[in-house]
């Protein structure tokens, strides 16, 4: 990536350039989430992602003594602030660690409280 297009200017890219950069791209990346979060049912958080959707399913699976979740959701939108497409028609997520599931409220209208979470 050119320096320009990252910091608005040619030449050497300074570590205050890229963490701006990161800090405006996270700063839209909220403001996508605030716009489209009420289009959605769930929110679904796993140890790598955070998500979006109307449909979820929980599985929980065992193989030779160890327990696994496998996770399936349906037209989602993945909180990842380097992935250029962010709405995905179907997701299927396997992991050993925690899933978090919660539906969203529809009567009050509020938006869930995300800034504690971060790009992992």
């Amino acid at each position: 990536m050119r320096a320009s297009a990252v910091c608005g200017h040619d030449g050497p890219v300074s570590s205050e350039d890229l963490e701006n950069y990161e800090t405006d791209a996270e700063l839209a990346l909220y403001r996508e989430y605030r716009d489209v979060v009420g289009l959605f049912q769930y929110v679904v958080e796993t140890e790598r992602r955070f998500y979006l959707c109307n449909k979820v399913d929980l599985q929980v699976r065992a193989s030779g003594g160890d327990v696994y979740f496998e996770v399936t959701m349906t037209d989602a939108w993945v909180w990842d602030v380097y992935r250029s497409a962010r709405l995905v028609r179907n997701v299927r997520v396997v992991t050993f660690k925690d899933v978090n599931i919660e539906e969203l409220s529809t009567d009050d209208g509020a938006i869930p409280d995300i800034r504690h979470l971060r790009p992992r």
